[in-house]
């Protein structure tokens, strides 16, 4: 049984507000991760929340069905049992090398609606943080992830991305200047998160005016410093909006920030008269589509976004597949360093062992056919017995490090008993140890 596994669901098969019905809310994620991994029975856990998916990394027990965890993972993020089939039609699986390979397109930006995007790394990283701080994310998930970081950070410094948006934050941006050329005015940034970041870098740059809300008001003062912009508490803009022309919301509050009241608020205080532009790329929404519709309110949410995104989605494949190169290279650099990692005590006893028999049967020689031999002559035998015997397992170890690095540890364990040899007590528990690994396909 494998013991790696990935479950999960996108917007590329399923609406943002199924989504929304699975996404613990960014404050409370560090309390709950101990409790998803009790109720799904993971060793250990890493979730992943973004805009577009919603995913648990995890290592199993090495006995339980995949189909089982899939069942699990919708009990514990959607509090209720599932229909029949319900758990199959929702999540995706990936399990293995899968769920390894799944890992490393995620974090490269290469499993994204807007491939190639850049946000995902530091979402990855961040819920490895969460992990680490809530204590669930173990010694083999950390060491994948980190390896799936590094990965993403050279793809996105050696493949070429001139030309063309590696985000949806540059379709955002796109919308809110196309409303800022129409009717001219400040910008209203909701939260601090990287989507909202990278918007006010992009906006900031192009010289727009804007104003950065929270409801943290240092944690808006110090992102409206790095924009040369000005801040507002949430609580204050909510009940005394400035004068904007358009509004970028992206936080990780499940609640409705912009109600009616609000809405109608801006609409009365905007500049050219027209309500503003609201893109809300929060998931859920924090902003009432029916309020928007009753005060007249163009609203462009995360499904309008994702379109869009989805659409060029076919034709960028071909331009990034140097980008899938090197993941697949980062992929077997991983399966080669793990395999030649946890194959050292194993080769270092086989080592042992064909020393030890050259020693005996040149000791059962010097006491029998050579006893008649001096100390320097028996020396000389000694150490020639020494590196005959490193030769002679110089051949078997070459195919152990390859068996373990395209076939796994099963392999290994078949070929020394097949070979009739044992194995110091370290080696087998490495082995043991491999094997478990060796179920990734990694």
């Amino acid at each position: 049984m494998e013991t790696i596994g990935v479950v999960g669901a996108n917007t590329r098969n399923h609406s943002t507000d199924l989504l929304a019905g699975l996404t613990v809310a960014k404050s409370e994620r560090a309390r709950r991760l101990p409790q998803l991994m009790r109720e799904i029975g993971a060793q250990e856990l890493v979730y992943l929340a973004t805009c577009n998916r919603v995913e648990m990394a995890f290592r199993g027990d090495g006995k339980t069905r995949m189909s089982e965890y899939r069942q699990r993972v919708f009990r514990a993020l959607s509090g209720r049992e599932p229909k029949p089939g319900e758990a199959e039609r929702t999540l995706r699986a990936w399990v293995g090398e899968g769920a390894v390979e799944h890992l490393f397109l995620v974090a490269a930006g290469l499993d994204s609606v807007q491939l190639g995007e850049h946000e995902i790394r530091v979402q990855v990283r961040e819920a490895l943080l969460t992990a680490r701080e809530a204590g669930v994310s173990g010694t083999l998930l950390d060491f994948l992830v980190t390896e799936a970081l590094r990965t993403a950070l050279n793809v996105h410094r050696q493949v070429p991305i001139s030309g063309r948006r590696v985000s949806l934050a540059d379709i955002a941006v796109e919308r809110l200047a196309d409303r800022l050329h129409r009717t001219p005015g400040r910008v209203a940034l909701i939260g601090v998160s990287p989507m909202v970041r990278r918007c006010g870098a992009e906006l900031a740059g192009a010289g727009e005016s804007l104003i950065v809300v929270n409801r943290t008001p240092e944690a808006a003062a110090e992102l409206a410093r790095e924009l040369g912009g000005e801040h507002r508490s949430l609580e204050e803009f909510r009940a005394r909006p400035d004068g904007v022309e358009a509004v970028l919301i992206a936080t990780g509050s499940t609640e409705v920030l912009l109600g009616r009241p609000e809405l109608e608020r801006l609409a009365a205080r905007a500049p050219s008269g027209e309500p503003p532009l609201i893109v809300d790329m929060s998931m859920p929404s924090n902003t009432d589509p029916e309020a928007a519709l009753a005060t007249g309110t163009t609203l462009e949410g995360m499904d309008d976004i994702l379109a869009e995104a989805g659409a060029g989605r076919d034709r960028h494949l071909v331009d990034l597949a140097p980008a899938r190169e090197l993941v697949d290279e980062s992929l077997a650099e991983l399966r080669r360093g793990l395999a030649e990692r946890l194959m050292s005590p194993v080769i270092a006893g086989l080592n042992q062992r064909y020393r030890e028999t050259a020693t005996e049967g040149v000791n059962r020689l010097f006491e029998k056919e050579l006893k008649g031999l001096g100390d320097e002559e028996r020396e000389v035998i000694s150490r020639w017995a020494e590196v005959i015997a490193r030769r002679f397992a110089h051949i078997p170890i070459k195919g152990l490090r390859e068996l373990a690095s395209e076939y796994g540890a099963s392999a290994v364990r078949t070929f020394l008993a097949a070979s009739g040899e044992e194995l110091p007590e370290a080696g087998s528990q490495l082995l043991g140890r491999l094997e478990d690994l060796a179920e990734m396909e990694v």
